[in-house]
Formats: structure tokens, C-alpha cells, sequence
């Protein structure tokens, strides 16, 4: 089971998020650099009603935060479950894309997809806090990763999840999506 570092509440975020902006290519996500078009509800960035998360590698980790916004509530300050795994879900499936990416050698991303995933909400996620997700691929194969992550809020654990992410071939639906 994936814990949170005693570090990971002093953990900085990455350049381009602090600054707000983009400058560099080291500054753009995963997402920008390697997916500009894709229309994902969690993780797209052409997607405007979407929740356009930006992950970021650090090492061997893969790294985003995140706002909230009133209507991502299930209730009065508190974020929807469904919000949260959806965050975790597509923040994962870049962790896994980045592991698969440095396993062949390759420039370019696999596409990859969703086989299985598991999520444990362990506390209310507050939604007028930042969040940060963390997630690390902890066992990778030919064509598939599995990956930890975790979604914090206020340096606290508010969920976990592992799952299985897949490289798909071509004729598979979401095989040209990048």
C-alpha cells in the first residue's frame, strides 16, 4: 500500500505551477506536451467543461494540483467521490504512460487506457482546498502499468488508489486520441 511521505507535506510544486504559467517545454504537463487535443474529462486539455488536470514528473513520480469548483461538490464543502476518482484516475494513467514511455526507450507516449482501478476514500476531500495528486508506476510490463497514487488535501490523505493501465494497439476506440 502506498504511503505518504514524511516529505510530502513540505513537498514544492512543480515551477510551472507555482508561476501559474507556462515558459518553457519543461514547464508544459504531460497533458500539453504530449496530448494538446485530447478532449478527456479529467485530463484533457481541449476539454473546457472537462477537469483539465496538469501532471508533472518529479523523478520517478508523477505530480499535479488541483482546485475544485463549486459545482464538483456533493455537498457543502466537500468534493464528489466521483470527482475524485476521475482525478486519480487519469492522473495514474499519465504515471503509467511516462513508465511505459521510459521502459521502451521511446519519445513518444503509448495510449494508454483503464483496465482496472481501485479507489479508497479515507476522508472527506475538502473542496476549497488545493489538492495534490501523487502517483508512481510500481510495477511495469511490456504493455501495462501498475500504478499507486494518492490525493491529498491540507497534508492530509483524503484517498488512495491502484490500478492497471493498458497500451492499446491500433483499432482499439481510443488508440488515436493523442
Amino acid at each position: 500500500m502506498l504511503r505518504a511521505s514524511p516529505e510530502a507535506d513540505k513537498r514544492q510544486p512543480h515551477a510551472a505551477l507555482s508561476r501559474g504559467k507556462q515558459d518553457t517545454v519543461a514547464d508544459q504537463s504531460l497533458q500539453e506536451r504530449y496530448a494538446p487535443g485530447n478532449s478527456c474529462f479529467g485530463c484533457g486539455q481541449s476539454n473546457a467543461q472537462g477537469l483539465r488536470i496538469r501532471s508533472f514528473e518529479e523523478g520517478d513520480t508523477v505530480v499535479a494540483r488541483w482546485r475544485a469548483q463549486k459545482h464538483h461538490e456533493a455537498f457543502p464543502g466537500v468534493l464528489n467521490g466521483g470527482i475524485v476518482g476521475a482525478l486519480l484516475d487519469c492522473h495514474s494513467n499519465w504515471a503509467a504512460l511516462v513508465a511505459l514511455m521510459r521502459q521502451s526507450g521511446q519519445s513518444t507516449p503509448p495510449c494508454t487506457v483503464t483496465s482496472d482501478f481501485h479507489v479508497t476514500l479515507r476522508a472527506p476531500t475538502p473542496s476549497d482546498a488545493e489538492l495534490e495528486l501523487w502517483a508512481k508506476a510500481v510495477e511495469v510490463k511490456e504493455d501495462r502499468a501498475i500504478v499507486e497514487a494518492t490525493l491529498s488535501a491540507n497534508g492530509k490523505v483524503c484517498a488512495r488508489c491502484r490500478g492497471t493501465f493498458v497500451a492499446v494497439k491500433p483499432g482499439h476506440p481510443a488508440y488515436y486520441r493523442w
